[in-house]
């Protein structure tokens, strides 16, 4: 009998039950990441930690609108949101398909071959977006986000693809750091721009 591609293997987020398996997923990511990353099958398939990763981007980008809507203007503030919806699960699923192939090439030039596969670093970056549930907060929201993603990379490389805490500790920072290197660089250009533009007339 053929397998439903919907319903979950182990620890994954099941489509024939999507609000409860996800409060359940949530729930285990935030409460018990370890136990939950250690159950989690390496290889299945792609669709149903990919849905569970969009609807994290899609709450985010809703509450982060709603957010923007009733603290700013209310046009400006509903149009932001509608773009946000449409946008969320086209923009997530491109961020999340470039961070797990930046982070397969880590866990590969790191763990070297006896790694689990792309599979399993894509389950991982997938599973890492509940984090997006809190980045919209203002100001806290983000570190909170940065701070607990890096621990869900840490935490599901090394289960996943059966490494040391050292090494999956790396690859997750790896990323992070460059982000935040390009981030420095771009305000460093942004405020050279700034100093060195002509004053304007009086």
């Amino acid at each position: 009998m053929a397998l439903d591609p919907g319903r979950a293997e182990g620890g994954d987020y099941d489509l024939s039950n999507p609000i409860n398996s996800f409060i359940d997923v949530v729930r285990r990511l935030v409460f018990q990441p370890v136990i939950f990353f250690a159950e989690l099958p390496r290889r299945g398939n792609f669709i149903n930690p990919l849905v569970f990763a969009l609807l994290c981007y899609e709450i985010s980008a809703v509450l982060g609108g709603v957010l923007g809507l009733a603290g700013g203007e209310p046009d400006r503030g509903l149009e932001a949101l509608v773009v946000s919806i449409i946008a969320a699960p086209i923009g997530g699923a491109i961020v999340l398909l470039i961070l797990s192939g930046i982070l397969h090439l880590l866990v590969r030039l790191i763990v070297g071959a006896r790694e689990s596969g792309f599979a399993a670093t894509f389950r991982v970056a997938s599973y890492a977006s509940v984090v997006n549930l809190a980045s919209w907060i203002p100001i806290i929201g983000s570190l909170v986000a940065l701070v607990y993603g890096i621990y869900l990379f840490t935490v599901g490389i090394r289960e996943m693809h059966e490494t040391t805490t050292g090494k999956a500790a790396l690859i997750g920072l790896i990323p992070v750091g460059m982000i935040l290197l390009l981030a420095l660089i771009g305000l460093f250009a942004a405020g050279a721009v700034l100093m060195n533009s002509p004053a304007p007339a009086r």
